[in-house]
């Protein structure tokens, strides 16, 4: 009796997952049909809100009717809970695994203790990655992984070579970066595979500008943040390992 209860449950828990799997199926092959030259959609998923789905694009979050016959682009809000859907969706498909970050492939250096840790993808010629680096240096008690990756112009990847095979690469990052330093040019034996790891892992992270900037908890920061918008991250979360504060999006107050 238990065994019959048991296929039961099982066979309607399979019949009530098929109108989910038919809509999605049709938003792919209507949205296909209607837009043949659009970029590869990863995922289709159900909204929080009834008859509307999410459609993922890498980090990109657009939304359709469940035929995929119209298609929004916004945010959504959810105005009880005061909460940015889509921005949370974004920072969760955002998040990383910093523990398996390849830390060897980083140009490393730190601050006061360094018990925070940072990850910073940067590119050499990266005027907005030299302004968040000079703020980095009044971040006390932090430590920071850098991997260097050039995309930006046709000369970063030499910078970035030269930079990685110096002696000291940390010091001949921050020369760079901040004093506009440049080591001298390395001997062709230099193995400087890490940077084309580095590029890989940037893709892999989703990572298409610089600087990114990832937390511990595997959130990322995009863009070159103020030393003080760093810092009052750095120490929400540190509070977030006993309380979980609350989150309020800034749009979201002033929209009420």
């Amino acid at each position: 009796m238990r065994n019959l209860v048991s296929r039961i449950a099982s066979a309607v828990l399979v019949c009530s997952s098929l109108p989910a799997l038919a809509d999605e199926a049709s938003i792919r092959k209507s949205i296909a049909e209607r837009m043949p030259d659009a970029p590869k959609i990863d995922e289709v998923r159900p909204s929080p809100v009834p008859g509307i789905w999410e459609i993922r694009l890498g980090n990109e979050i657009r939304y359709t009717d469940s035929t995929g016959t119209f298609l929004f682009e916004g945010e959504i809000f959810d105005l009880k809970a005061r909460k940015n859907l889509t921005g949370d969706r974004i920072a969760q498909l955002s998040r990383i695994d910093f523990a398996s970050l390849p830390f060897k492939d980083a140009v490393v250096w730190k601050n006061g203790n360094g018990k925070r840790r940072i990850a910073v993808f940067a590119d050499p010629n990266c005027g907005f990655c030299k302004l968040f680096e000079k703020g980095l240096q009044e971040i006390n008690d932090v430590t920071v992984y850098t991997f260097v990756i050039p995309i930006l112009a046709n000369d970063s990847r030499e910078k970035a070579r030269a930079i990685w095979c110096a002696k000291d690469n940390a010091n001949a990052w921050r020369g760079w970066m901040l004093k506009g330093v440049l080591p001298v040019t390395p001997a062709a034996s230099c193995d400087a595979a890490a940077i084309d790891r580095n590029l890989a892992l940037s893709r892999s992270s989703r990572v298409n500008a610089t600087p990114a900037i990832f937390l511990e908890d595997g959130s990322r920061i995009a863009g070159a943040v103020s030393p003080a918008e760093l810092e009052k991250r750095l120490k929400v979360l540190v509070s977030s390992s006993s309380t979980t504060p609350p989150t309020q999006d800034s749009r979201m107050l002033s929209i009420m």
